[in-house]
């Protein structure tokens, strides 16, 4: 039986870049449709209907949002490759780590690198405590999810391609060998993972767009 895998996706997005990554990861066919987010299509509107948001997978027609609950029903549906671990307690703290991620890192790595003066004193300090906590689950392998590229691995992709660009925009530094350089390697290992760097944004576009960014709330008022 054929089937049919659509991926509604925005180009410089880590969340739909997570999704690419897995179905790569799986070996699975899909066509992908880029979205203008200013300009949000009737079809997206129609298969996310509650947040209206990218990334949307369709899937023999039904459609899945949320990149994180994406990547397990990708799991759950497709068994090669898998992204968690077999044994319960280790699915249990692979879910735990995506989440830690997720709800505490991602949010204070992003405000402490588009925040400004004592604001970005406070947020840094979060933030590096929050990825000091997450490096201890990396100890001793050479991703979270072992030898091979698993969930947190593919929830934490950010920190190795987009922050690396952000850093180098607004001159911060969060991650480098000397401050977390379980995490460092970690970062080089991934983005120079074939399969990864086939699933990533171009590096000079993202930049652009990054400095562009920069810019714009230089000159706000």
């Amino acid at each position: 039986m054929s089937e049919e895998v659509k991926l509604f996706g925005a180009w410089g997005s880590p969340f739909s870049r997570r999704v690419e990554l897995a179905l790569r990861l799986k070996g699975i066919e899909y066509e992908y449709i880029e979205e203008d987010l200013s300009n949000k299509s009737p079809l997206l509107l129609k298969y996310n209907p509650v947040h209206k948001k990218i990334p949307v997978l369709v899937h023999n027609g039904k459609p899945i949002a949320e990149s994180m609950v994406i990547l397990e029903y990708i799991d759950e549906t497709w068994k090669q490759n898998p992204l968690l671990p077999q044994d319960p307690h280790e699915r249990a703290m692979a879910r735990f780590w995506a989440k830690f991620f997720e709800e505490k890192c991602m949010m204070q790595v992003w405000m402490t690198c588009w925040s400004k003066g004592n604001e970005q004193e406070k947020h840094m300090q979060e933030a590096m405590e929050s990825l000091k906590t997450l490096e201890t689950a990396l100890q001793g392998k050479k991703f979270f999810g072992g030898e091979a590229i698993g969930l947190v691995d593919i929830a934490c992709m950010f920190l190795a391609y987009w922050l690396e660009l952000i850093q180098q925009v607004v001159g911060i530094v969060l991650i480098d060998e000397e401050k977390l350089p379980m995490l460092h390697q970690w970062a080089q290992e991934l983005v120079n993972t074939s399969v990864v760097k086939e699933s990533l944004p171009p590096r000079d576009k993202l930049l652009a767009f990054f400095k562009a960014r920069k810019e714009a709330s230089t000159y706000a008022v």
